[in-house]
């Protein structure tokens, strides 16, 4: 079995993998749309970020689904509508999710400064590696130290997927926890939350995987290129 057959079957498993979990979240988000909570999202960021001492962090609202996100240059949580105005289970979790990276901000948690070092790095690395590892390809014979550039800067963005993981566990853990202990759901909604949040996490090792199956298939290309 040649390098690109093994690719292709890999990548293929984890597109429908990806397709999976994702299939699964969206039910599990629907699903628990239907369980009412007293409060909306924007009120559970609110009291979120208020029961943290967290003052200087606005909250507002976004267009668009599963574009919600807290941004730490800003300092913002951005809810999308559905979430925003939502007084459900799905709404709450995400929420508070949100407003967990807030508090991972405003703690200095580790692994989140070290995303947002990377975050400029990352980005100025994906507007080049396509092209890098492309021409990279196409001269590896001659010049192989192209095709390592681009492997290098497709490490970094690697890298990055994995930083991440650590970063939405916490963020969904400390969302769960407090949503028990401040009463906004019971045992039963708290086990939603949870498995909704759970859910999402998956979209992340799920995109890990494949950025690191990637990765190494670029280099097992350049190492049969100078082979050859």
């Amino acid at each position: 079995m040649n390098i690109t057959t093994l690719y292709w079957i890999i990548f293929i498993g984890i597109a429908l993998a990806s397709w999976i979990v994702s299939a699964s979240l969206e039910r599990k988000f629907e699903r628990y749309k239907k369980e009412r909570l007293p409060m909306t999202g924007r009120d559970v960021a609110e009291k979120m970020l208020r029961d943290h001492g967290i003052n200087d962090v606005q909250i507002t609202c976004i267009k668009g689904q599963l574009t919600d996100h807290y941004n730490p240059t800003t300092k913002t949580v951005n809810l999308s509508e559905a979430v925003y105005h939502g007084a459900n289970v799905s709404a709450a979790a995400v929420a508070a999710h949100e407003c967990g990276h807030a508090v991972q901000h405003e703690m200095a948690y580790a692994p989140l400064r070290m995303r947002s070092a990377l975050v400029p790095v990352v980005s100025v690395a994906s507007n080049w590696m396509t092209w890098i590892l492309l021409i990279g390809m196409l001269t590896i014979q001659s010049f192989p130290q192209l095709m390592m550039v681009g492997i290098g800067l497709f490490a970094l963005t690697t890298l990055f997927s994995f930083i991440t993981l650590p970063v939405e566990v916490d963020a969904s853990r400390r969302a769960v926890n407090w949503l028990q202990e401040a009463g906004i759901t019971d045992r039963h909604t708290t086990e939603m939350a949870s498995d909704a949040l759970h859910s999402a996490a998956y979209t992340y090792v799920v995109a890990a995987l494949s950025s690191l199956a990637t990765l190494i298939y670029y280099i097992l290309i350049l190492m049969g290129g100078r082979r050859n």
